[in-house]
């Protein structure tokens, strides 16, 4: 959640960078209110408690109690009244501001969605074909790797099988990200793959349409998680970690679930949109002045792992009307796929600054004594979509699939040939 003094000390600051990400100004002005009312009503309960609490001493020491105890009856009563409005208001006043996504950094590039992000850079060469290259799918189903159509028999539209050496690269991907990234002291977590709603809430991932994305078991009041993100930052809910220990770094391994809403039509056939998959994800906990480094460092490790698999790729900087709810900065990592002569995104890597951290209460606790929110980062080690992009990148006129040299030596072999 945001910071509430930011707002009410300088609501038009905060309108101006909302704006940014498309959120109507008129929500920070909603919220005031009601943080005034609510804060007015906090005022008059503390008032009429500390009546309550001189008219208690003076019926102690009183000859004639009759009086005073009828006018205690109704401060009672009164106070019920305003304690049931304030809770009341409390609850409009925390929706408000759960409408309020994280502030963006002031340099942020400024724009309305993604055709505005700005490119940082194009690493790696194109792969030129004497063949009209195929889409991953037609790849995949050839070579008996993705089954979509017993998947929608089994599970529904947007579910899909890795089979044989699809399944493979799955788990070579989990092996290179933990090899490449554990010796910088990362470390490995399975998380849970179900949360509570008040912790879901408090990292953000509940706020606006995105809980129209999730997966809600009622009977047991959870919820299935969209990313090991939101189980791995909840690790130190309501911990103050000493800065000598920071930054924390951890690399998990997790299936996740979306429900894709709002993306109808978009990507249908194959498994690059689907409602479950499995994803490897990094995750930073570090002190305030030194979130912007750590964003690079992330980002730089996907960067080296995209290297390692040897496919071409592109950094961008996302704009403010394309940039995550909880993010005050994200870049996104793009793979070339030629059948569609585009970067289609494979990673994103967010700085989330203290947003998430204060809606669970992580802390961290200084040299001399002082305490602060930690700034909690998050970026896609691997999902399955690299997958998708190796099968393009490297297929052959014969209909094989030539393996990046890093993967082979995972697989046990050089090339993918039909079964």
């Amino acid at each position: 959640m945001l910071d509430v003094t930011i707002l009410r000390n300088d609501p038009e600051r905060a309108k101006e960078l909302l704006s940014r990400k498309n959120i109507d100004p008129k929500t920070v002005d909603k919220f005031m209110r009601l943080d005034t009312d609510w804060r007015q009503k906090i005022a008059t309960l503390e008032g009429l408690q500390g009546e309550q609490n001189t008219l208690t001493k003076e019926i102690g020491i009183a000859q004639n109690k009759d009086e005073l105890l009828t006018k205690a009856q109704i401060l009672k009563k009164r106070i019920a009244e305003i304690s049931e409005d304030r809770d009341a208001l409390e609850k409009k006043r925390n929706e408000a501001l759960n409408r309020l996504p994280n502030l963006p950094f002031e340099d942020v590039t400024q724009g309305k969605d993604e055709n505005e992000n700005k490119v940082i850079r194009e690493v790696g060469k194109r792969p030129e074909f004497d063949f009209e290259p195929k889409d991953y799918l037609t790849i995949a189903e050839s070579l008996q790797l993705i089954n979509t159509e017993v998947a929608a028999k089994v599970s529904g539209s947007r579910f899909g099988y890795l089979m044989n050496e699809g399944a493979l690269l799955e788990f070579a991907l989990l092996r290179l990200a933990l090899d490449t990234v554990l010796p910088h002291g990362f470390t490995p977590v399975i998380p849970p793959i179900m949360i509570r709603p008040k912790i879901y809430e408090g990292i953000g991932r509940l706020a606006a349409d995105q809980k129209e994305e999730r997966y809600y078991i009622e009977k047991d009041d959870v919820y299935l998680v969209g990313s090991a993100e939101h189980t791995l930052i909840p690790l130190h809910v309501g911990e103050t970690l000493d800065e000598k220990y920071l930054p924390k770094r951890y690399v998990g391994f997790s299936t996740c679930f979306r429900r894709e809403a709002g993306s109808y039509g978009k990507d249908t056939r194959g498994i690059l949109r689907v409602h479950q998959f499995d994803k490897v994800e990094f995750i930073s906990f570090v002190k305030p002045e030194d979130s912007e480094n750590e964003h690079r460092f992330l980002l730089s490790m996907q960067e080296t792992l995209m290297q390692k698999l040897e496919l071409p790729y592109r950094v961008v900087e996302n704009c403010t009307g394309d940039m995550g709810w909880t993010d005050a900065r994200q870049f996104d990592v793009e793979a070339w796929f030629p059948s569609q002569n585009k970067y289609r995104e494979t990673h994103s890597c967010s700085n989330t600054t203290d947003f998430q951290s204060r809606g669970i209460g992580t802390k961290y606790k200084t040299r001399d004594g002082k305490k602060g929110l930690v700034h909690t980062l998050n970026a896609t080690a691997f999902s399955q979509r690299p997958i998708l992009a190796i099968l393009e990148n490297f297929q052959t006129k014969k209909g094989t699939v030539k393996l990046p040299k890093i993967l082979s030596e995972y697989l046990g072999k050089s090339e993918i040939v039909p079964k």
